[in-house]
This record gives structure tokens, sequence and C-alpha cells, in this order.
């Protein structure tokens, strides 16, 4: 089963993708995107 998870700006902590991950992982994600609120790639975490 997969859940999802929502990834949260480091910078100006917006809330900007949805991703899944598998329920049974628990490492939280950590992805480097685009943030369109800061108009640069920025680094995204799993938020809660």
């Amino acid at each position: 089963m997969r859940e999802k998870v929502s990834l949260v700006c480091t910078e100006c902590e917006s809330r900007n993708y949805n991703a899944t991950k598998k329920s049974t992982d628990s490492v939280r994600l950590e992805v480097r995107k685009f943030c369109p609120k800061c108009g640069k790639y920025t680094l995204h975490k799993e938020g809660k």
C-alpha cells in the first residue's frame, strides 16, 4: 500500500507538490524541486 505525502519547501515553507511512498518506508522524502514561490530549485522535504 502507498500513502500520499506533501512536499514542503525548506526556504519558504509552502506546500508545492504531492507524492506517494511505500507505507513501510520509514525514511522521510527529500527531493530538489522547483519552487514557484521562490522562483528557484530548492530542497523539498516530506511534510506532516
